[in-house]
């Protein structure tokens, strides 16, 4: 079996397969990155929930880890080496070819996780494509046609802007994301008036990101100045997708997809 570990600076995914070329995992996991978690803390947990699901960690074969925060890596790589015996392949490290060209001024600087995406949604959509990845940030990544990765787009994430207007603005809640109450497709017009604080809070914040997505999808395609298609991930790419048609194809899997890919291009 096929261990994939995909570290974001929010959450952690852990996901099994039965080889490389399999679409659907045996198992997926979820948990929150701490940076001070102990590999030994990692195997206790990661243990317990394979269990659960009838998995045994005896059957992991190899390992593939994609980090955005180094902090974690030591803990990540030692899991990997005292629990199941195996040197992990790790993303950014010497020796691991992604397969594609990275044209940026400073290529050792962009985030593991958005080459890996650039690698899945290439091979699966073809290009020139961007993608928009909602996560703690909000990222726009631009792919060639021949699948090089031409640069892109940081935004803040959708929670750290709701934090900083609660942390910031005294009078303000503390609210969630939600889409607006009307269904897309309804007779009445969407409404964007917030007739109070909250209801002004949560147009501003969901409005506020569908305009970006639109803004910046039409000026890098106009820069870029070719057709697009735009591909969404991350676990809001669902709800902003019904709301606007800048996000043509969502896939929510991409990143776990462009590791298996490429484990099996280097183990091959």
């Amino acid at each position: 079996m096929l261990l994939v570990i995909d570290c974001g600076n929010t959450n952690t995914v852990f996901a099994v397969y039965r080889g490389d070329e399999e679409e659907a995992p045996l198992g997926s996991w979820r948990t929150s990155t701490v940076a001070t978690r102990t590999a030994d803390e990692y195997a206790v947990w990661l243990t317990q929930l394979m269990a659960l699901d009838g998995l045994d960690t005896k059957g992991i074969r190899s390992v593939i880890i994609a980090t955005v925060v180094p902090a974690t890596l030591f803990s990540l790589r030692t899991l990997c080496r005292k629990h199941f015996g195996i040197d992990p392949m790790v993303i950014g490290e010497a020796g691991v070819n992604l397969g594609i060209p990275v044209r940026i001024d400073r290529p050792e600087e962009v985030g593991a996780d958005r080459v890996v995406n650039a690698v899945a949604a290439h091979r699966l959509y073809g290009g020139p494509l961007i993608i928009v990845d909602f996560g703690t940030a909000t990222t726009f990544d631009v792919v060639d046609e021949d699948g090089g990765y031409a640069g892109g787009i940081i935004a803040p994430g959708i929670n750290l802007s709701l934090d900083a207007l609660y942390m910031a603005a005294a009078q303000l809640p503390k609210i969630a994301i939600r889409a607006p109450e009307q269904r897309p497709g309804d007779n009445q017009p969407v409404r964007v008036i917030g007739k109070n604080t909250r209801a002004a809070m949560y147009s501003g914040i969901f409005w506020g990101y569908v305009a970006m997505i639109e803004g910046l999808v039409a000026r890098i395609r106009a820069e870029y100045g070719r057709p697009m298609r735009v591909i969404g991930t991350g676990g809001l790419s669902a709800l902003f997708a019904e709301w606007t048609s800048a996000l043509e194809i969502v896939d929510d899997d991409l990143t776990l997809a462009g590791l298996r890919m490429i484990h099996r291009s280097n183990s091959s």
